[in-house]
């Protein structure tokens, strides 16, 4: 039998030798001669011989589908080759057999060998790119390995990073800027790169880097980043190099940038990204020389030019019309049942018609309800709406003309001071508030809000002290104000005051210091959680203390770990509460996925009825997975099951979670499960299902939730509560008229703006506890979502900030990274011209030449020069 076997496999060679081509086993003896005569004695022959192979091997490695003929000819002359090779002694020749060696393992070599490598180590050292992409990528490979084992043990590199130099210019030349990247994490090296990018190629470099900061664990993703911004300013990009600096969070860059660049145009275009990003920076002489040009660039960075610009857009838009409440719940496309469910308690009714025309009508200037032109009487009309509302109702009403005139601020302050002069502390309260909400994002020399709200927050009015300690939150989040500490601080620590004071004072401090993980801040929220006696550790407004803690560490990581810490000494009430919130907080945006798993453990245990840290922790498993697109989809499915299996008070959580997730973009898959979950038996699910609803369609005008909205406040007409949410959510649907946004993500889903987090993270809490706290007195914590209000635009200015018009392409942005050539970053566009709204996902580029753009990401403000190359008649 054996020997059978033995002829069929001959007849079976046999035959295969008949199927190659005579050109094929011209070649096959040719190199089976050579092999020969690579043993033989005489060096001349030898040296011929390998020079041949190599001759062979160099011309034929161009294909790129099918293994090289004379790789496949040579390969079972492989294990001779090696073997003679270890009898040669050392000599010129015995490097040439190592070259090639090197090439045949790329196909012969067993798994984990790394013997090309090794043979390349030994050989002559020649030009690298000459024997072929695939040999160089495997080598890359092979490195790698190698660089880890030698590492554990301790071992040189140096001869390993000879070769990575060489691979790395070899890739940067042959644009494989991701495979050089990729090469040079792996053995730890990234600062080699900053030597071999080029102006062709470092774009694509830099734009790699970035996008995998996302994935990487840290401290490399802020390496990664590091290497990016040095690579963009050697290229003087400093557009991009500014909008890493605010990623990394890192002041000094941003300086940097500023002092780098010495075009006053450019600096004016970085003022814009500052102001949009919305963090506090004062520009020094070093950074603008001109005393009269530093002050306008501050005016920028101060955001004195938004309301201007969102009206510029309105107008376009032809959007100014105010709309009425009535406008947006369209009674008349129900049927006849909803219409008389006149029943509801109409303050209630009054309450919900104040947000929704707060919403729709923010930034405006105008309304039907609270600015109507009053002739008759002096407080005529608008003071007959504010007292159509009960007691706390009229807060939020006297608020809600802040929002209406939101980001101007002179005629707001006028405006709202008719409210001062009323004796109802209600109203004052409300009034100070509505300060606080026009400076949102705003700020100013001289300090109106903290003139004017300062001297309330030790009043006796419990009210008053709240509407004056959430105004300055809403107006300074995010500046640091040392002032403000030492104003707020004490009201912690002070014994008589009560626990909603407290409450909002934590989370005022958090917003005014979001991300600055500052000590004595921090201190102060601790004792006040310490000092909380059992009984109010059980009140719904005390999940404010822990967030407010977390709040000063919102995305700064491992900062948060000592306060950690001190959170496991609480009372076990509220210890894993805190613990959850400080966690979920400080990775917020990170997309680090052991947090998330962390969290998702917690949600997967079923406790006792009493249990309420499970909320922050689903809430935490969005705010973290929100970073990048990926995570973002894993977390819905997760957030999917999690209903199924949940508890109650998992289910409560669920829906908010999915809102933060697709905030501002309503994703059919997310709109679907909200609408189901908007039926829900449990009547806490339906009505955060609802408000859900209202965020991921905010600021979009969305027909489907709206018309979802409808049919559910027909369907809820005899429910007081959850008719009450309906209408809160048509508000948020159409907020400012289908202008704005509360996306925090912004310039293309780079930057995080902290302060737009940290609102709507505040908001999502409360919600926690609709019924204590949204539903019952606390209604105006939906005003803290104005921190993340930003108009959706792309506005067009020329060098005097004079908005031009000029024809843009808008559509779905498309991800370019890695890819070779030039391809097309966004698709199904359509030519508008500017002022234009963006959608989620969109990306703009300019659809004419006429003119340079100074920001290489078309949003917001982007300032226009005039191409100098540019030529008419060409076109």
């Amino acid at each position: 039998m054996a020997t059978n076997t033995i002829d069929s496999k001959k007849k079976k060679e046999e035959k295969r030798e008949e199927d190659l081509s005579d050109e094929d086993l011209a070649l096959k003896q040719q190199l089976e001669l050579y092999v020969e005569r690579v043993q033989d004695a005489d060096p001349a022959l030898q040296r011929v011989a390998l020079e041949s192979m190599r001759q062979e091997i160099r011309t034929s490695t161009s294909s790129m589908t099918s293994v090289p003929k004379p790789l496949k000819f040579l390969r079972p002359h492989y294990g001779t080759l090696k073997a003679f090779y270890d009898t040669m002694g050392d000599s010129e020749l015995k490097k040439y057999l190592a070259d090639i060696l090197s090439v045949l393992a790329l196909t012969m070599s067993a798994e984990g060998e790394r013997e090309s490598l090794k043979y390349r180590l030994e050989g002559t050292g020649g030009d690298i790119g000459s024997w072929g992409h695939e040999y160089v990528r495997n080598l890359a490979g092979e490195i790698s390995q190698e660089y880890a084992k030698r590492q554990s043990e301790e071992v040189a590199i140096d001869d390993l990073m000879e070769l990575v130099q060489q691979i790395v210019a070899f890739h940067m030349k042959h644009n494989a800027e991701p495979e050089a990247v990729d090469l040079l994490m792996e053995v730890e090296d990234l600062d080699l790169l900053i030597e071999h990018v080029d102006s062709a190629n470092f774009r694509r470099t830099c734009l790699y880097l970035t996008s995998s900061a996302r994935y990487l664990p840290g401290p490399d993703d802020m390496l990664v980043s590091d290497i990016a911004y040095m690579i963009y300013i050697k290229f003087e990009q400093y557009p991009n190099a500014l909008q890493i600096a605010l990623f990394l969070d890192n002041m000094q860059y941003v300086k940097q940038v500023f002092t780098s660049c010495d075009d006053l145009l450019r600096k004016k275009q970085f003022c814009y990204i500052l102001a949009r990003h919305g963090i506090t920076f004062e520009l020094d002489e070093e950074m603008v020389a001109d005393d009269d040009d530093r002050e306008a660039l501050q005016d920028i960075i101060n955001n004195t030019k938004l309301s201007e610009g969102y009206l510029t857009l309105a107008r376009d838009i032809e959007v100014m019309e105010p709309k009425s409440p009535e406008d947006i719940y369209k009674a008349h496309l129900l049927d006849g049942r909803a219409s008389a469910g006149a029943t509801v308690d109409s303050a209630r009714q009054n309450l919900a018609a104040t947000f929704v025309n707060a919403f729709v009508n923010a930034g405006f200037g105008q309304d039907k309800l609270m600015t109507v032109a009053s002739d008759n009487t002096s407080a005529g009309s608008s003071a007959n709406w504010l007292f159509k509302n009960k007691e706390h109702g009229k807060t939020s009403a006297a608020a809600s003309l802040g929002m209406i005139l939101l980001w101007d601020v002179d005629s707001g302050l006028a405006q709202i001071d008719k409210y001062f002069h009323l004796s109802d502390n209600h109203v004052n309260a409300g009034a100070l508030l509505g300060v606080g909400i026009v400076n949102c994002g705003i700020k100013n020399d001289c300090d109106p809000a903290l003139a004017l709200l300062g001297d309330y927050t030790d009043k006796e009015d419990p009210s008053i002290r709240i509407g004056a300690i959430m105004g300055l939150g809403i107006a300074y989040a995010g500046t640091q104000n040392e002032q403000l500490r030492s104003k707020l601080a004490p009201i912690l620590n002070d014994a008589k005051a009560p626990l909603d004071v407290i409450a909002f004072t934590a989370i005022s401090l958090g917003l005014i210091y979001v991300g600055s993980c500052n000590e004595e801040v921090a201190q102060a929220i601790i004792f006040a959680l310490m000092d909380r006696s059992e009984s109010e550790l059980g009140e719904p407004l005390t999940r404010f203390l822990p967030l407010g803690l977390g709040l000063l560490y919102l995305g700064k990581q491992e900062s948060v770990e000592a306060t950690a810490e001190v959170s496991k000494t609480f009372n076990e009430k509220i210890r894993k509460y805190c613990d959850m919130t400080l966690l979920s907080c400080a990775y917020a945006g990170t997309g680090n996925v052991l947090k998330v798993q962390n969290l998702l453990g917690h949600c997967s245990q079923h406790l006792d009825k009493g249990e309420t840290h499970q909320g922050p922790a689903v809430l935490g498993i969005a705010m973290v997975a929100m970073a990048e697109e990926l995570g973002l989809e894993m977390a819905i499915r997760s957030l999917e099951h999690l209903l199924q299996y949940g508890e109650q008070n998992i289910r409560r959580a669920v829906p908010l979670a999915l809102a933060l997730l697709c905030i501002s973009n309503p994703k059919v898959n997310v709109m679907d499960t909200l609408s189901r979950l908007s039926h829900d038996t449990d009547s806490e699910v339906a009505m955060a299902a609802v408000i859900s609803l209202g965020l991921i369609g905010a600021g979009t005008n969305n027909a489907r939730i709206a018309g979802m909205l409808r049919n559910l406040s027909s369907y809820y007409y005899k429910d007081a509560s959850l008719l009450f949410c309906v209408r809160i959510a048509q508000g948020f649907v159409h907020m400012g008229k289908g202008l704005l946004t509360l996306n925090p993500y912004h310039s293309e889903r780079f930057l995080l703006s902290p302060t737009a987090l940290a609102g709507l993270v505040t908001m999502l809490h409360a919600c926690l506890d609709m019924k204590a706290i949204v539903l019952g007195k606390y209604h105006y914590v939906l005003y803290f979502l104005v921190l993340a209000m930003q108009p959706r635009m792309l506005i067009t200015v020329d060098e005097n900030n004079k908005p031009i018009s000029v024809p843009v392409r808008v559509g779905q942005a498309v991800d370019v990274v890695g890819q070779a050539g030039r391809p097309k970053t966004i698709t199904g566009f359509q030519t508008h011209s500017t002022p234009v709204l963006l959608a989620a996902g969109d990306r703009a580029e300019l659809a004419t030449e006429k003119y340079i753009p100074l920001s290489p990401i078309l949003e917001g403000f982007v300032i226009l020069k005039e191409n100098p190359d540019y030529r008419e008649e060409d076109h």
